[in-house]
């Protein structure tokens, strides 16, 4: 696809190092020495078994284009034996102690950190995260599992629950559910499948993991971490392939439960099978989150926030506020601002530290934004900045043939507009207007007294907020934090954050509507993969 370069007011930020008329990616790539690259075994029941079929799947640099790994596509024979050894495992691994798993949860989190610096770079050259973001993907990681380690007292402690009438109790124990089948995306690989994998190994499941096909190499750390934690054989298996192999993982007649995040069209149709199935199944989907500006909010405060809030990871991340819904009495201010904010954050080579703006993660998804992008132009949004293909070998040498996206900021966006209603994923924000029943240019607006000292409304806002098929995430800015919360908890979606937004080990996250069902994190999160019994016995009067 081309794209004529659109006129914006703003032109984006490039990455250029003192010494240097543009960086060389080339150079950077050859220096260096990745342990995973081309790739021909699967890990099942406790070791690395070499792959008997052909057929491979590429892996490819979208900051190059280059293809610089593959990795063996698994058959239903490798699924079978896969799950086969999650089951035989199932029994001794669920016999432990929720304490007794969460030892091996602790070294696994200290092999992870211990593997930080290999898996960001195969993460980075994966699917083009740019080397500031993987670089936390260990820790964050690593604070997964001991967060779940840490509930391993809950799991074992007994619920002892009378009977309201008297004279019995229930004991309710708290099981494994089983077998998990872990479906991975390919925007964060390796946290997106932790959330899963942590709860699932302290309540005593065994899983069969399946990684998303362009990000198949940077869990292999993860796998080497629980190798080297002692994990016994069988409890956790990783096979690579295809998305179809994801369905097949999903129906197997040995899978108990599945955990899936990915696109909602995908979600939908492993609802549908896991429903046919009577399965339990989690499942993490899209968004098209909104960041509420209220009159008093400090754009100070919002633009130091703002592209990890609304365009993190090139905006390839399922909570981002991709769409900001500004008050008419500060519309083209909070315009600007989000503009000069997102021009000024350099985007090229993700290896390199100053990028703030990789690729998109393959030309798959680099064809759908820009179809976002010439949407927004034919619906007559306004490009503040960006609005076009970003010209990779001006980014650095060796970059030619990478597949970005001028980070783009739209303004004057109508509700109806494409880019205002569907899941873009991708370095794309929408700014929407609402009638705050102010005026720039009244006694009482914002430039004048302050917001917090005038009568203003936000009901538009979270209207407009509401005003969509998902209920993932979102912000609110406001100066008023009370009056913030108030209006945070009139939109419907799964988290919101005041000022900013981040995600708690210790709090549910999860969506509504067609951004999900059931949630992870928490207490919640682990609760998915339990089975309840309840032993009904007698008291003494």
């Amino acid at each position: 696809m081309t794209t004529p370069q659109a006129q914006s007011d703003i032109a984006p930020t490039v990455v250029t190092p003192p010494g240097h008329a543009v960086p060389d990616a080339r150079a950077r790539r050859e220096a260096l020495d990745l342990p995973y690259t081309h790739v021909d075994d699967f890990y099942i029941n406790g070791d690395w078994r070499k792959a008997t079929a052909e057929t491979r799947n590429p892996v490819t640099d979208p900051a190059t284009g280059k293809q610089w790994g593959s990795v063996p596509a698994a058959t239903a024979e490798d699924l079978d034996v896969a799950v086969g050894s999650a089951r035989r495992a199932l029994s001794g691994w669920g016999a432990l102690t929720a304490s007794q798993r969460a030892e091996y949860l602790l070294r696994i989190a200290e092999g992870i950190e211990a593997r930080s610096e290999l898996l960001a770079l195969t993460n980075t050259r994966e699917n083009g995260s740019p080397i500031s973001e993987t670089r936390g993907a260990a820790a964050n990681a690593a604070g997964i599992f001991r967060y779940f380690a840490s509930l391993a007292d809950w799991l074992d402690g007994e619920d002892l629950r009378p009977f309201p009438a008297g004279g019995a109790e229930s004991l309710v124990d708290r099981d494994p559910v089983g077998v998990c089948g872990l479906i991975a995306p390919w925007n964060f690989p390796i946290n997106l499948v932790v959330i899963k994998l942590a709860p699932a190994l302290l309540a005593g499941c065994t899983v069969v993991i399946k990684p998303a096909s362009p990000t198949p190499l940077s869990l292999r750390f993860v796998i080497d971490a629980v190798h080297a934690a002692g994990v016994p054989a069988g409890v956790v298996n990783f096979l690579t392939g295809p998305g179809r192999f994801g369905d097949a993982l999903v129906r197997h007649s040995g899978v108990d439960k599945v955990a899936f995040t990915g696109s909602t069209p995908v979600g939908r149709k492993i609802a549908a099978a896991c429903g046919e199935l009577l399965r339990p199944v989690t499942l993490e989907l899209g968004g098209k989150s909104s960041a509420i500006v209220l009159p008093d909010a400090d754009l100070d405060a919002m633009s130091a926030v703002l592209i990890r809030s609304c365009l993190r990871n090139t905006g390839q991340t399922c909570y981002v506020s991709s769409r900001i819904i500004a008050p008419a009495s500060r519309y083209e201010e909070v315009v600007r601002m989000v503009a000069e904010t997102v021009s000024a954050a350099p985007q090229g080579d993700p290896l390199d530290e100053a990028t703030v703006f990789g690729p998109v993660a393959h030309r798959a998804q680099y064809e759908t934004v820009m179809e976002f992008v010439d949407s927004a132009h034919a619906e007559g949004a306004r490009a503040v900045t960006g609005g076009a293909a970003a010209d990779g070998g001006s980014l650095g040498r060796g970059l030619e043939d990478g597949v970005f996206i001028q980070p783009t900021v739209f303004a004057d966006v109508d509700p109806q507009m494409r880019i205002s209603a569907e899941e873009i994923f991708g370095p794309v924000i929408s700014i929407l207007k609402y009638d705050d029943g102010l005026s720039p240019s009244s006694p009482g607006s914002p430039d004048a007294v302050g917001a917090s000292s005038v009568d203003w409304s936000a009901d538009e806002a979270i209207a407009l907020a509401n005003n969509t098929e998902f209920g993932l995430g979102g912000i609110v800015f406001g100066g008023d934090e009370d009056r913030a919360l108030q209006v945070a908890r009139r939109v419907d979606s799964g988290s919101v954050g005041i000022n900013f937004f981040g995600s708690n080990h210790a709090a549910p996250f999860g969506g509504r509507h067609d951004s999900g069902m059931g949630v992870e994190y928490g207490v919640e999160g682990l609760s998915a993969y339990l089975s309840y019994k309840s032993i009904h016995r007698r008291t003494s009067a």
